[in-house]
């Protein structure tokens, strides 16, 4: 019967392959427990609002629509209803507007949550554009050169 020494090479070669794995094994679980920490959240405020079991201060993205007749501006101060087919939200932002925001537009808010008055304050606001959009630069040179044959 064959017996196996404790530091046969067989034997170690397995050890170091074991603590390899167990060490590459410890740092992905750290890793993917740092990354979940930094996810960014996408919904629509009707999800938002029937979840809303977030942290508080935790940063989450929502898209939707403007609602009409909403935007409101004071400053450099910007409020707008975010809707979607069932829910509405309003919210909050400071910064630099998009040159495509306007009612009835798509955009997406990045930002936090205020429950104590029931308010997104948007750290970030970008406005979306369905794949028909076209550059008013790109726009005005086709026409310049006669091959526009859009509206």
């Amino acid at each position: 019967m064959a017996t196996v020494n404790k530091h046969s090479p067989r034997r170690q070669r397995f050890q170091r392959l074991f603590l390899i794995l167990l060490a590459v094994s410890g740092v992905t679980l750290i890793l993917l427990g740092m990354l979940r920490e930094n996810i960014v959240f996408f919904m629509l405020p009707s999800e938002f609002l029937e979840k809303q079991n977030l942290k508080p201060g935790q940063i989450i993205r929502l898209g939707g629509k403007v609602k009409p007749g909403s935007i409101h501006t004071q400053g450099d101060l910007l409020t707008f209803t975010l809707m979607d087919e069932k829910a509405n939200l309003s919210v909050v932002y400071k910064g630099v507007v998009p040159d495509l925001f306007r009612d009835q537009q798509g955009v997406v808010v990045e930002g936090t949550f205020d429950s104590t008055v029931s308010v997104f304050k948007a750290t970030k606001l970008f406005a979306k554009h369905d794949e028909t959009y076209i550059p008013r630069e790109v726009v005005n040179s086709l026409k310049k050169q006669s091959l526009w044959r859009g509206s």
